[in-house]
């Protein structure tokens, strides 16, 4: 799909990826909706967004109620006319020590990063069906959830989960010419994450990862992960015996 002249709704636009991604696409004469908490973060971005060129419609809720994102997928459609493509970009990763962790330290990384997606997706599936054309969903997943990493068992458990849905969900709405998209970064240096001691090597910047979100949005490649030798990496396990695989990620255990 081009990425001009659309119609597009963002969560988690205030800052991070939402933010770069939303910037990037207020280049094209978009008309853009962004969803997210904090209100004046929010106001910030849709200013920069209409120096850009681009309309823009700022809607403050909270993800995790079902409600308030029934509602902003509904006042987007009506402000706009239809939504083109949604990118659904909420979620969090802090590290967690499994072995001190309490149940809704798990289960509330769950809630964050898989029913912030449900709770936007499920309405967005009734307005898509709606218009002729369909549209897109996207999930911003991570390469995390291809394999359990130590320290990061729950956001690789929450991503997977999210893969998992969205990859029966692209079967059942092809028929409605709902696309369905998983887009699948590694490190992204971001003002939450940027002091935990990843690597530079590994990592890439706010800006290099829109640039491939957009890539994936343009070309609605089903699956898309990235940068490559990241994808290699994460990979190579899968062809590994589990007790290679184990003792290798045992290295980036701190425990």
């Amino acid at each position: 799909m081009e990425l001009k002249d659309r119609v597009i709704l963002i969560t988690g636009a205030s800052s991070g990826i939402g933010k770069a991604v939303a910037l990037a696409l207020s280049h094209g004469h978009n008309r853009i909706a962004i969803f997210a908490r904090r209100q004046e973060l929010l106001l910030n971005v849709a200013e920069s967004i209409r120096k850009n060129g681009s309309e823009a419609l700022s809607i403050v809720g909270d993800a995790l109620d079902e409600k308030q994102a029934a509602d902003a997928v509904h006042e987007a459609a009506q402000r706009f006319g239809r939504i083109d493509m949604a990118l659904l970009n909420i979620g969090i990763g802090p590290s967690l020590d499994i072995a001190r962790a309490v149940p809704d330290d798990i289960k509330q990384n769950m809630r964050i990063n898989y029913d912030t997606m449900i709770n936007f997706f499920c309405p967005l599936v009734q307005q898509l069906k709606k218009q002729e054309s369909g549209g897109i969903i996207a999930n911003t997943n991570s390469l995390a959830g291809f394999l359990g990493l130590p320290s990061q068992g729950h956001y690789s458990a929450s991503k997977a989960a999210c893969r998992m849905f969205l990859d029966t969900a692209r079967i059942e709405l092809k028929q409605y010419n709902i696309r369905v998209l998983t887009i699948c970064p590694g490190f992204v240096v971001t003002e939450r994450n940027k002091h935990q001691g990843i690597p530079h090597s590994l990592t890439m910047t706010l800006d290099e990862a829109a640039r491939h979100i957009l890539n994936a949005l343009k070309s609605e490649r089903k699956e898309y992960l990235f940068p490559n030798h990241l994808k290699t990496a994460v990979m190579l396990p899968k062809f590994l015996p589990r007790s290679a695989t184990e003792r290798l990620l045992s290295r980036f255990s701190h425990s």
